[in-house]
């Protein structure tokens, strides 16, 4: 039976098929996970350059991470009387601001207490979390760091978690 099964494999991985169809406990193995595909970033599916996706540069360490379009910060601490363009107003001066979100409560209206604002350039970003972090805005000391980071050295970020409202 076990030769069977290797004659079968062996005929598919000729057809450009399977490459390794049993795997190592002699069974055959069929689906996604049977093929040898090195390139998984290119689909074949598509014609031209359609099967191109995008990627983001993957490197090893803890630090901040770059999303698909920018580089985002959350802002902690925003009063719950804030406007769009109080917290515009306060971050734009360290460089262009291509997103801003404030989140409301749905019940109430008011600010949820956080916002995230996107800047295209790390610079950027990073001056307003050094200007910005423990400042205050409408009688509320905000707290400002990296929205999204790396894994690494499981090391937490500097935001005081004591400080979250609940």
């Amino acid at each position: 039976m076990a030769d069977e099964a290797m004659n079968d494999a062996r005929e598919e991985g000729s057809r450009g098929g399977l490459k390794s169809a049993i795997g190592s406990t002699g069974r055959r193995v069929k689906g996604r996970g049977a093929r040898d595909d090195t390139s998984m970033d290119v689909d074949d599916r598509y014609s031209g350059s359609n099967g191109v996706f995008a990627t983001l540069e993957s490197s090893s360490g803890s630090g901040p991470a770059r999303s698909i379009e920018g580089w985002i910060i959350i802002v902690t601490g925003v009063n719950e009387e804030a406007q769009e363009d109080d917290v515009h107003e306060a971050f734009a001066e360290f460089g262009e601001i291509k997103n801003l979100h404030l989140n409301l409560d749905r019940r109430t209206g008011f600010v949820k207490g956080y916002a995230l604002i996107e800047y295209e350039t790390f610079q950027e970003a990073q001056a307003a979390i050094e200007a910005m972090n423990g400042k205050q805005l409408l009688q509320s000391t905000l707290s400002v760091d990296w929205a999204f980071s790396r894994g690494g050295s499981g090391a937490s970020s500097k935001r005081d978690r004591t400080s979250r409202r609940r």
